[in-house]
């Protein structure tokens, strides 16, 4: 499918690169282009005398290029795309030169080896009774940090919230790392978060006390782990923040195929540099969701680049759970195609989402689509009316005029995340567009 100029812009690392790359969209600073089913390329004149080999392989997208720019993608394969989306008869159909073709072919390569080291891996030979002492060591470790959890919960109800000086502040902080110390990251995340709501917002001692009653619940499930399902202990792991290996997923986990829609893409940096991504899918013959997440450092850019508003044919393989949404990609074949939005009804999308929650109250977002939502405020708090509910929004106040003015205050179908709280538009499109397989309206900026 051609890309958006807007669909290119949501790949870009920031607004600088995002700024810098339409300024390069003139045909004349790219003395060379060409594009096959599975490639497009370009030459593009910078201020050295030979000019930049800058080339995108469709089917990720995934970027190259010979300039030295640290960032990912750099302002050049961002131009490329952008340029092809809006004048795609400039681009030569022809064989691409050997500079892209090596590099096709390496990355092929790569991947097939990639593939090869999964497969040796879930093969190898695993001394089970060692991996059962490892294993059984770790959740006494997480348990017996449950019980102490357990005990400093009733010590801060006893003190009651009034008490929450950032002297007694501070210890939670170091009950945060105490988790740490026994292999329990998601716990400490946890109990940082709940200290960092502190004092935030008019209904803070609310949210404060449902953070501190989830982690209530996570030590209570855990003394009883043994008598739970497979998928609840699994669900328990994973809160906990002892995260299963990936070739593990790719070798036991469910698979399935599917034509999957993007439907969102948030990226948020959690720390130095570290930006964290979450993708949406929703898999067109199977009605499944899928929650895609995974993390790039110091600019390096994600291996695997998910378009809002367009539609990949791939396998993904989910993690264990009783919510059955995180999964990560097994192989993607092809290049995006035009989106197959889901025609689910509001009804629908709640009962799913309070099917979830049943599950796991301790799920952080829920994907929801609204149908036939009108934008309307309250007071000075945007929100969103679909059917019977209204819903407060999270989202910056230049999105919220976008998204405005692409309603024209009329009904739009919204896909975006659910924190139990607040919903955060992700991507927008019109509930009768003139062709069924209509481009996004609007989706949210990731730079």
């Amino acid at each position: 499918m051609a890309l958006t100029l807007e669909a290119v812009a949501a790949l870009a690392p920031d607004d600088a690169s995002a700024k810098a790359a339409k300024g390069l969209t003139s045909a004349a600073k790219w003395p060379t282009l060409g594009a096959n089913d599975q490639t497009v390329w370009g030459e593009c004149q910078g201020s050295g005398s030979k000019p930049y080999q800058t080339q995108v392989d469709l089917s990720g997208p995934a970027f190259k290029c010979s300039c030295p720019s640290r960032k990912f993608p750099c302002k050049h394969g961002l131009a490329l795309l952008m340029l092809q989306a809006q004048s795609p008869t400039l681009f030569t159909a022809t064989e691409a030169p050997a500079w892209v073709a090596e590099w096709v072919a390496s990355r092929s390569e790569k991947a097939q080896k990639k593939e090869e080291r999964q497969a040796e891996k879930a093969t190898a030979p695993v001394d089970e009774q060692a991996q059962a002492r490892r294993e059984a060591q770790r959740w006494q470790r997480i348990e017996n940090a449950a019980e102490e959890l357990q005990r400093w919960l009733g010590d801060q109800m006893r003190q009651g919230l009034g008490a929450l000086t950032n002297e007694v502040l501070q210890t939670w902080h170091t009950m945060a790392a105490r988790m740490v110390d026994a292999q329990a990251p998601g716990l400490a995340q946890r109990v940082r978060a709940a200290a960092q709501g502190v004092r935030q917002g008019e209904d803070w001692p609310e949210r404060t006390l449902h953070r501190l009653g989830l982690l209530q619940l996570v030590c209570e499930a855990l003394q009883r782990r043994s008598s739970l399902s497979p998928e609840l202990q699994a669900e328990l792991r994973a809160v906990a923040g002892w995260p299963l290996d990936k070739a593990e997923v790719l070798a036991s986990g469910e698979q399935v195929e599917d034509a999957w829609t993007v439907l969102g893409c948030a990226q948020e940096e959690r720390d130095d540099k570290l930006i964290e991504r979450r993708v949406w899918l929703h898999g067109h013959h199977t009605g499944r969701r899928a929650w895609l997440w995974d993390h790039a450092f110091g600019g390096k850019g994600f291996e695997q680049a998910w378009i809002p508003g367009t539609c990949v044919n791939a396998t993904l393989a989910y993690f264990p759970g009783t919510t059955g949404l995180r999964a990560q990609p097994v192989n993607v074949h092809g290049a995006p195609t035009e989106p197959r939005w889901p025609q689910s009804t509001a009804a629908d999308e709640w009962g799913a989402m309070a099917r979830r929650a049943a599950a796991s109250p301790w799920v952080g977002w829920h994907p929801l689509v609204l149908p036939d939502a009108v934008l309307q405020p309250l007071g000075a708090q945007p929100g969103l009316r679909c059917a019977d509910r209204w819903l407060p929004l999270q989202m910056p106040g230049d999105d919220l005029w976008v998204l405005n003015a692409v309603s024209g205050g009329k009904p739009i179908t919204v896909a975006g995340e659910w924190d139990g709280q607040t919903f955060a538009p992700l991507t927008a499109w019109h509930p009768h567009p003139p062709q069924p397989s209509a481009a996004p309206a609007w989706q949210r900026s990731q730079a």
